[in-house]
């Protein structure tokens, strides 16, 4: 771990020798402090509203941590997504799976300045690729909203099918959810035939 120094207190610490994912167009690595801004933004933005969203600045910010806070603890979260072009955060898309989660997901959430362009489906390739090469799972699920027709397309994109209501753990039961999903072996196969 290293940081900043300020005072007596060291911030900003980065998680040393986390993974980094280069598709295309996008680096996929873990969590840092700079990324914060951009992360605000996209969760003022009514866009959010699928995901928990809009929020506070405050609000963003506790939700913020979580990513990181699991990349510590459990050793793998969602990655933030850089566009390579730029340089921007642009979202977020990994492995994600908190306490009484109705799966092993891999779930998406980008800046509204990046919708459109495809990076949902670019980092979610990249991210369920990592996850059953690193994390032995043997499934990947998405929680969607119901109403949520984009993330639903980027669920088909993938090869993902509906699996039908979800359930996610109190106090994020009162939001109604989808599961979409598919199996190790569904996606293996799927991603043969698209090399062949």
């Amino acid at each position: 771990m290293a940081g900043r120094k300020q005072g007596d207190f060291e911030v900003g610490l980065e998680i040393k020798d986390g993974p980094v994912i280069e598709t295309e167009r996008l680096i996929l690595r873990v969590p840092r402090i700079d990324d914060f801004e951009r992360y605000a933004e996209h969760f003022a933005h009514d866009g959010s509203r699928h995901i928990g969203g809009p929020l506070l600045r405050g609000d963003a910010w506790r939700r913020f941590l979580q990513m990181p806070g699991a990349w510590l603890l459990q050793g793998f979260a969602m990655f933030s997504v850089v566009e390579k072009a730029s340089g921007l955060w642009v979202g977020q898309g990994g492995p994600w799976q908190p306490d009484g989660w109705p799966g092993t997901e891999v779930g998406y959430s980008f800046h509204p300045d990046a919708w459109g362009k495809g990076y949902a489906t670019e980092t979610c390739t990249a991210a369920i690729d990592w996850a059953f090469d690193n994390l032995g799972w043997t499934e990947v699920i998405h929680c969607i909203a119901p109403a949520n027709t984009a993330s639903q397309a980027v669920a088909r994109r993938l090869g993902s099918r509906p699996r039908g209501p979800g359930t996610l753990p109190p106090p994020l039961d009162v939001h109604e959810v989808d599961i979409w999903g598919q199996t190790r072996e569904e996606w293996r196969a799927r991603r043969a035939g698209a090399a062949s």
